[in-house]
């Protein structure tokens, strides 16, 4: 999927979701005044003329009821301040553990990781919803670096590891797509508008409590009184219920569609989420939840939360979704999908038993076999899946979007994965030192794991950085930074950024005091060296940038509006810094850069500067620039920095790293051209 388009159609989701919720707000204010004025208006007089205290009331009625709405979606919203674990905690999610023993936790948590750094993000806060059995899962938060992933008990009691990933691919196109902001906008917004609703219930309770016994006519009066306004206004607050949903299901549908076919080019298969979405059609209670809010967030569930009419679904109907991805599928076909459910255990080898299930006696393909790690498999049937799926894909693209623009070939080349992209996360997952990733779990040791990271090669600058982290933390933590650097000494350079996405959950949990201290003891161990290694940049830069957003979720930065030549210094900068230390020498340093700017100016001549001493923190200054740039402009910056780094035909694990940091900074996802080359 191209992310660029898609964040542009979320901010037209915005529009829209903005342009329903001001009709929603104007139609209750109407019905509250009309109600208001019949019941407590004066009677005209004069000339036929209304009184004019009729017009003092209705400013009145209508300014309390906006901010009874504006309040309670301000209270809503700030209540999420925290992010994605929040919404997650809102509906009973549970943390899990980083070092859980239970096989289920600990296959979501491998798979969830396997696609943070398949897809370039922190891994992110997880949870379960134990208590619930249907197959559902969501994502949440205000940006990559708060985000969090819930899933149901039933996800991890039915789907294999494919359609576990299936699943999880999902939600991470509503991560990488800036899905998650919408939708916690959506939730505060929503609880605005049926406040009215919620007020009106508790009225009519409390008056419908009067007891036929009571001998106090005034409170017994009251009490009717009472009943009478909250049945109105519960009434009138069905009007917001009503909008409520339309806006839920007109923002949610056509995105769901959207994220099924961005599932499918993440996991380079449709046998994962088509399997996923079979079982839901066929477990009891299917994708239903049981907790009472599950309404609230029905807009950001993979699947529907109860059942709902065609005017409220929040999405498609669901053998729609399966016949997109699998259209030979025939609803006939189920009785099998649930007899195999019964006859074979949902673990990792099911996927065959489940597709010989629900083969037909045609020769139509079936959904692709899931790709193989490294090393397994038949050759010829995962190159059959490489080729295919993305045609796959496509289609299902084009059917969600047949009313969109057509996406350029090289815009979608910027987000679809290359074949292997999971199986090579995965191998890189595997292939860090135990002793390291144990350290990435918690969070004093993560600490030190990332202060051991930013540690000189040379004695004396290691002696200096040594002083200063035992005067920040203490010669505990400085023993342990030197234990684990030993561990770390012989990490290959490709490993270092997946072992930082694994350490970020831990790291996110750190009192935030501690956590400043960190960031400032890593920037100090960084700039022990004058020339400040490269490396050790993009580490201080990326842990900054993602801990201060988690720290203060609601201030991650937005979509820009600012133009590319308004910007053109920056992108001079960024593409010479990529140039420099992606090439062997000067020559080949200009010629890369060159490339980078006929791709971002086309037609416009410039002249090659060598970069400053203190590139460090011009380079800061331009990446916060760029970050204020349109989607589409971001993307032909994206597509630039491409440029210079595939002009030796050769991408080095420090372009890698380099192009890793530079799109965490304007908040896009990192392409997948940019993966390490075969030695």
């Amino acid at each position: 999927m191209d992310f660029f388009a898609q964040q542009a159609r979320v901010r037209g989701s915005s529009r829209m979701l903005v342009l329903l919720f001001a009709l929603a707000v104007i139609a209750m204010v109407f019905a509250v005044d009309v109600v208001v004025l019949t019941t407590f208006g004066h009677h005209r007089h004069g000339f036929g003329r209304p009184a004019p205290s009729n017009s003092t009331l209705m400013t009145w009625t209508s300014l309390i009821v906006l901010a009874v709405i504006a309040f309670s979606a301000l209270y809503r919203i700030q209540s999420l301040s925290a992010g994605g674990k929040a919404v997650a905690e809102s509906v009973g999610g549970v943390p899990v553990p980083p070092d859980t023993d239970d096989p289920q936790l600990r296959l979501l948590r491998n798979v969830i990781e396997e696609v943070a750094i398949a897809s370039g993000t922190p891994v992110p806060d997880i949870y379960v919803m134990q208590d619930e059995p249907g197959i559902n899962a969501f994502a949440a938060g205000y940006s990559t670096s708060d985000a969090a992933i819930c899933v149901t008990q039933g996800s991890l009691d039915h789907l294999t590891r494919d359609e576990l990933q299936g699943v999880i691919a999902h939600e991470f196109s509503h991560v990488l797509n800036g899905d998650m902001r919408l939708n916690i906008r959506l939730m505060g917004l929503l609880f605005g508008i049926m406040m009215l609703s919620v007020i009106g219930r508790q009225l009519t309770w409390s008056g419908a409590s009067v007891s036929t016994s009571d001998d106090n006519d005034g409170e017994a009066g009251r009490r009717v009184f009472g009943f009478s306004i909250g049945l109105t206004i519960l009434a009138i607050g069905s009007i917001g219920y009503f909008f409520g949903r339309l806006i839920q299901a007109a923002v949610a549908r056509e995105r769901e569609s959207l994220a099924d076919a961005c599932a499918v080019q993440f996991t380079r298969q449709t046998s994962g989420i088509a399997g996923a979405l079979k079982k839901i059609a066929v477990v009891e209670g299917g994708s239903q939840l049981q907790v009472a809010n599950r309404h609230e967030v029905a807009h950001m569930m993979f699947g529907d939360v109860d059942e709902f009419n065609d005017w409220y679904a929040t999405h498609p109907p669901l053998m729609k979704r399966i016949r997109t991805l699998e259209p030979w599928f025939r609803e006939t076909e189920l009785a099998k999908v649930e007899a195999s459910m019964r006859a074979v255990p949902p673990d990792s080898n099911t996927d065959a038993a489940v597709d010989s299930a629900t083969d037909t006696s045609d020769k139509s393909p079936k959904s692709l076999p899931p790709l193989e790690w490294p090393g397994h498999g038949d050759p010829a049937a995962v190159a059959t899946q490489v080729a295919t799926a993305p045609i796959i894909a496509a289609t299902i693209a084009a059917t969600a979007t047949a009313t969109n623009a057509t996406v350029t070939a090289t815009a979608t080349a910027t987000a679809e994965p290359k074949p292997g992209t999971f199986e090579h996360a995965g191998a890189l997952q595997q292939s860090i030192p135990a002793s390291l990733t144990d350290a990435a779990k918690q969070p004093e040791s993560a600490l030190a794991l990332t202060l051991a990271l930013a540690m000189s090669a040379h004695e004396d600058l290691r002696q200096r950085q040594c002083r200063l982290i035992a005067n920040a933390f203490g010669d505990d933590v400085q023993f342990t930074v030197g234990k684990l650097q030993a561990d770390e000494a012989t990490l290959p350079a490709s490993l270092r950024m997946p072992l930082v996405s694994l350490s970020f959950p831990a790291l996110k949990s750190l009192p935030p005091g501690r956590l400043q201290t960190l960031l400032d003891t890593l920037d100090a161990v960084v700039r022990v060296d004058p020339q400040v290694d490269l490396d050790d940049y993009c580490l201080a830069r990326l842990l900054r940038m993602h801990l201060l957003e988690a720290l203060q979720p609601k201030r991650a930065p937005i979509d820009g509006q600012k133009k590319l030549p308004t910007c053109r210094d920056s992108v001079l900068l960024v593409c010479a810094v990529v140039a420099v230390y992606g090439s062997d020498d000067d020559a080949a340093a200009r010629r890369a850069w060159l490339l980078a700017m006929d791709q971002a100016f086309p037609g416009a001549t410039f002249t090659w500067q060598t970069l400053p001493f203190d590139w460090q923190e011009s380079l800061d200054r331009a990446l916060a620039d760029l970050d204020g740039l349109m989607p589409a402009a971001k993307e032909i910056v994206i597509q630039s920095l491409l440029s210079a780094i595939q002009a030796d035909g050769v991408v080095t694990p420090t372009e890698s790293e380099l192009l890793r940091v530079i799109c965490a900074s304007l908040h896009c996802p990192v392409p997948p051209q940019a993966e390490v080359s075969a030695a």
